[in-house]
C-alpha cells in the first residue's frame, strides 16, 4: 500500500512507500500539495466511518440476538453447531504457489488483510474452497477467530473453515453462532502447549443457543440488513483505499489534476 507523507520545510520531497522501497520525487506547489491533503485526508475519513459503520452495524446485531433471548427464551433451543452450518476445511493451496491470480487467505490476511507475505496463487479450485464477499471464515488452528470475508474472492487455505448456513439458517446467524463458542475453543486450542492450538471436528458437535425456524425469519429483517449493511461499508472502504493509492501518485505527479480526482471519487461513491 501506497504510504503518503507531505513535508513542509526544507526542500519538498514526496515519498512513495510500497513496502520496503521508497522513491523521492519533488512535490509540486504548497498549494497543490494542500489541496491533494485534504482530498486524501476526506477519503481517509470517509474510511474511518465506514469501518465505525460496520462496528455499529455489527454490535446492533448481536444485541438484537441477545435481546431477543432474554425476552422470548421460547424462541431459541440448543443444537449441535455442526447442525446450524457445515464446516468446510481448506487446503494447502500455497504450495508451489504461482504468485498471480487470486489471493490465498491464512490466517494472518483474515486477520490483518493482505501484506507482504501475502501468498497468491492462479490455480483451479472448487467452489467448496473459494471465498467470496458475505462468506463466513473461521480460522480453527493458532489465532481463532470467526470473520466476515469482504475482500474479492480469494482461496481459503488450510486451517480455515468456509462455514457454510444449513437450511434456511441465515449467515448472520451462523456467524453468531460460531462467535458464541469461541471462548470455548480458544480454551481448548491454549490447552495445548505442545502444538500450535487448535480445536477438533468433534468439538463443532458440541450445542449452541440458536433461533427456531419460525423466530428466524422475524428477526432476519432486521439483523440481516445489518449484516449487510456492515458488508456494504467494509467493501466501499475497499474500493476508496484503491482509489486512494491509485490517484496519490497521480496527483502527485501532476498527471491528474484535483479537480478530475475529485470527480472520479463522485463517480466509484
Amino acid at each position: 500500500m501506497w504510504k503518503h507523507q507531505i513535508q513542509h520545510t526544507g526542500v519538498a520531497r514526496f515519498h512513495f512507500t510500497r513496502f520496503a522501497e521508497t522513491e523521492p520525487i519533488p512535490l509540486p506547489d504548497l498549494r497543490t500539495q494542500r489541496a491533494v491533503s485534504e482530498l486524501l485526508g476526506a477519503l481517509d475519513d470517509r474510511i474511518a466511518v465506514n469501518y465505525r459503520i460496520a462496528v455499529t452495524a455489527d454490535a446492533l446485531r448481536s444485541s438484537l440476538l441477545q435481546d431477543a433471548q432474554e425476552q422470548r427464551p421460547n424462541d431459541f433451543l440448543a443444537q449441535p453447531l455442526s447442525q446450524v452450518a457445515e464446516f468446510i476445511n481448506g487446503r494447502a493451496f500455497t504450495k508451489d504457489a504461482t504468485g498471480n491470480g487470486r489471493m490465498v487467505v491464512r490466517i494472518a490476511e483474515i486477520n490483518s488483510g493482505p501484506g507482504p507475505s501475502t501468498v497468491y496463487n492462479d490455480i483451479a479450485v472448487d467452489e467448496k474452497h473459494l471465498a467470496r464477499p458475505g462468506d463466513i471464515l473461521f480460522s480453527w488452528s493458532g489465532s481463532l477467530a470467526v470473520a466476515r470475508w469482504f475482500r474479492p474472492e480469494a482461496i481459503i487455505n488450510q486451517h480455515i473453515f468456509k462455514v457454510i448456513p444449513r437450511g434456511d439458517n441465515p449467515k448472520w446467524l451462523a456467524f453468531e453462532a460460531v462467535k458464541s463458542k469461541l471462548a470455548d475453543y480458544r480454551a481448548i486450542a491454549a490447552d495445548k502447549a505442545t502444538t500450535m492450538g487448535h480445536i477438533q471436528r468433534r468439538h463443532l458437535d458440541e450445542e449452541v443457543v440458536v433461533l427456531i425456524p419460525d423466530a428466524i425469519a422475524r428477526l432476519d429483517r432486521q439483523a440481516g440488513s445489518l449484516w449487510q449493511r456492515a458488508l456494504v461499508a467494509e467493501q466501499e472502504s475497499l474500493t476508496l483505499a484503491a482509489l486512494r493509492d491509485r490517484l496519490l501518485p497521480e496527483l502527485m505527479s501532476g498527471r491528474v489534476r484535483v479537480r478530475d480526482a475529485e470527480k472520479i471519487l463522485e463517480e466509484a461513491v
